[in-house]
């Protein structure tokens, strides 16, 4: 087992988790719909930007520090909201989000987490995030929002783009549940992750704690799939933000933004900073890279909300492009969760460490020593996407 000082990339955080992950939640997390285009795009897109290097200037003194949200943030990035967290290491949602908190990023709670949201509070000591999903059910979305309002979540991030759910091959070929059914194959499959099982066996989150036992007639794993089926609202509109935004009263950032019609409606709606995202790639197949998308909805915004972005962010090389193209944050999921499902906390800190020093050293060699300064002007082909 490699010490977390030797992995130098996200991409051996990767190789790892594949190794001591079961098979069905590395899927989970590793894949997109239909052919997986967008879901490859996100990461492709990232690497036709190139830096222009800058010599000869004064780069003693840096600074990766600034803000989101009004929150002093080390560097422009948060922890993104996954699905099933907990499923990559045993307590994940606990470990990952006490990882942020030691380096000094958001983490963001997802609704369809394993740890639930009291967990997280009684595990940390910052405030942290709370994505929410638009369910049917209001009641029970209601009595979400004041159970984060009750453990001082200090953002609220709601997902716009899961009206319907994509189809997802992998998850379907293996079966996905929570926790695993005793298939043949999956049971084979778990005898070769010994650490992983050893660790789920010492802990009783293993469902979905932000809802099993606080969602009516939600009281057990069989119940909550057949809730879960039905739940998802194809009705969202925009209309529907008023009283989310009324209920919540705290700063509210929306996610899924890809067009800049949509977001010209998200600053009307009053929303305090948008993300752009296609959900990982994991519902429209066949949409743009987030990062392609940037340009044009920072362009139709402009000052007047913040903008952030999140899918295809494997380094802090990525974090300082989305910068330069006029992000002021970023998001981070499958970076994380490869690090977390390879060394769980520790490897989660590991990951957010190299991407400060990727951000750094690459911010550095373009002759730039503030990231808040950073502009298009580091980019050769800046103009690519727009």
């Amino acid at each position: 087992m490699p010490k977390p000082q030797q992995i130098t990339c996200v991409e051996d955080f990767r190789k790892l988790a594949v190794r001591r992950v079961p098979r069905m939640f590395y899927d989970y997390a590793d894949s997109g719909s239909w052919t997986e285009g967008t879901y490859r795009s996100n990461e492709e897109d990232f690497h036709k930007l190139k830096f222009r290097q800058r010599v000869a200037v004064d780069i003693a003194q840096r600074n990766l520090r600034t803000t989101m949200v009004g929150e002093h943030v080390a560097m422009p990035v948060a922890l993104a909201p996954t699905g099933l967290t907990g499923m990559q290491h045993a307590d994940g949602e606990i470990l990952a989000a006490r990882a942020a908190e030691k380096f000094g990023v958001p983490f963001t709670l997802s609704t369809m987490s394993i740890c639930s949201i009291e967990d997280i509070a009684a595990h940390t000591h910052k405030p942290f995030w709370f994505q929410l999903y638009v369910m049917r059910d209001r009641d029970f979305m209601e009595r979400l929002i004041d159970r984060a309002k009750a453990a001082n979540c200090s953002a609220l991030v709601l997902t716009l783009d899961l009206q319907v759910l994509g189809q997802r091959h992998k998850d379907i070929k293996n079966g996905l549940t929570t926790p695993p059914k005793p298939t043949l194959a999956n049971l084979i499959n778990l005898a070769t992750k010994p650490r992983w099982c050893l660790n789920m066996w010492g802990t009783h989150r293993r469902s979905f704690g932000n809802i099993v036992g606080h969602a009516k007639n939600v009281t057990d794993v069989s119940s909550l799939a057949s809730w879960t089926a039905e739940q998802f609202d194809p009705s969202l509109n925009w209309a529907d933000l008023e009283w989310i935004k009324k209920r919540w009263g705290g700063k509210l950032v929306l996610k899924g933004i890809m067009e800049p019609e949509d977001a010209r409606l998200a600053v009307e709606s009053g929303a305090d900073a948008i993300i752009i995202s296609n959900h990982g790639g994991r519902q429209l197949d066949g949409a743009p890279s987030s990062i392609s998308a940037l340009p044009r909805v920072v362009h139709a915004v402009g000052k007047d909300i913040e903008v952030w972005v999140d899918g295809g962010i494997r380094s802090g090389q990525d974090v300082l492009r989305a910068t330069a193209l006029g992000a002021k944050g970023t998001m981070i999921g499958r970076a994380f969760l490869y690090a977390l499902g390879a060394m769980g906390e520790a490897g989660v800190l590991r990951c957010l460490e190299i991407i400060a020093k990727e951000l750094d050293v690459t911010m550095a060699f373009c002759g730039r020593t503030d990231i808040q300064q950073v502009d298009r002007s580091i980019l050769l082909n800046g103009d690519i996407f727009d």
